[in-house]
């Protein structure tokens, strides 16, 4: 069967409201330009809350070489994909972002469980892949800024389309950076960003900005159907998280190097790990986990398995193969993203 074996998928973009893409053609080895498809979804089991749009797969992942969705294969093959989970817990993104995205936040869980009917709220992470001249980010109100200072930003945004802009703060990214966004605290990727992002697994974007560059977001895509006092108390005016993270050395032996960026000292919602491999191995010993390589090229195998992969490949391990593949190069990383167990 199919998750006897990494499980690999089809393509998958994703439309949004911004423009971007352009540098999936490095990524992706593509012909890929800027257009309003500036994500692709990663080992994904959650529908896109794109206004208009009836697709309940719009999102999620196809199985490559099959008709089989992720999401009904882990209805499906639940104990072997997820082992005693209750479900992946985790979505991954690569994007690029031609233009500033809305200035936004996410909820936390309380608050998705109040508004939206969820356990999860949409903390997330990012680690910048590659940049066009002149990226940035936008993270966290300036010191001192109100919720009536930016409840008077909400309204002047109608015509006037830095007045979001204004209250940030920005900062300037380069490759490798990782980035940890908690949920209710405002940010924007600015532009020139290919960045991965691993987060809760949910679209809940709060985003009370008029226009993303030429396009108008109506009320809905700004305020998820909420009142827009409820929608604007889900900003915490305070918040924020140092910038970039350190990554913490987990162990460096036989040409791999295996490092944590995000563990249970930030969040206990999703873990963030990198590999790097010169002339290495490593073993995948962990189940219902996503992979994606960000540079170079290696090989996995087992006693009766071998597949190539390289720079913009991504998988799935599924937990009845955790332990039984291993994954060799001269030099490559690989990110690892995964939902941490708590006992």
């Amino acid at each position: 069967m199919f998750y006897d074996y990494p499980v690999f998928f089809e393509k998958n973009r994703v439309w949004r409201v911004y423009k971007g893409g352009k540098l999936f053609s490095q990524f992706f080895s593509d012909d890929s330009e800027d257009s309003n498809y500036p994500e692709e979804w990663v080992v994904s089991s959650v529908t896109a809350l794109n206004e208009g749009s009836a697709d309940p797969y719009e999102g999620v992942s196809k199985i490559k070489d099959s008709d089989l969705y992720l999401n009904d294969a882990l209805n499906t093959y639940k104990k072997e994909l997820l082992g005693d989970r209750d479900d992946l817990g985790v979505l991954t993104k690569i994007l690029d972002s031609a233009i500033r995205l809305p200035v936004q936040t996410h909820p936390d869980k309380g608050f998705s469980r109040k508004h939206f009917n969820s356990p999860y709220g949409k903390e997330e992470c990012w680690t910048i892949l590659a940049t066009r001249p002149g990226a940035k980010i936008y993270y966290g109100f300036k010191k001192g800024t109100t919720l009536e200072q930016l409840k008077k930003a909400v309204e002047l945004s109608e015509t006037d389309k830095s007045a979001m802009e204004e209250l940030l703060e920005s900062y300037d990214v380069k490759t490798g950076d990782v980035i940890y966004i908690p949920a209710n605290m405002v940010h924007a990727i600015g532009y020139g960003c290919l960045l991965l992002e691993v987060q809760e697994p949910t679209d809940f974007t709060i985003q009370p900005e008029r226009w993303c560059g030429d396009y108008r977001l109506s009320d809905r895509e700004m305020y998820l159907g909420l009142d827009k006092d409820i929608a604007l108390s889900c900003f915490d005016m305070n918040k924020r998280y140092p910038l970039p993270l350190a990554g913490k050395t987990i162990y460096e032996k036989d040409g791999c190097k295996y490092q944590s960026f995000i563990d249970s000292d930030i969040t206990t919602s999703f873990a963030l790990r990198k590999v790097t491999l010169s002339c290495g191995k490593f073993t995948f010993d962990k189940g219902a986990c996503v992979y994606v390589v960000t540079s170079g090229e290696a090989i996995i195998t087992s006693e009766e398995y071998s597949k190539d992969v390289k720079t913009g490949d991504y998988f799935l391990i599924p937990d009845c193969c955790k332990g039984k593949f291993t994954v060799s190069a001269d030099s490559a990383e690989i990110i690892e993203c995964y939902k941490p167990q708590i006992k």
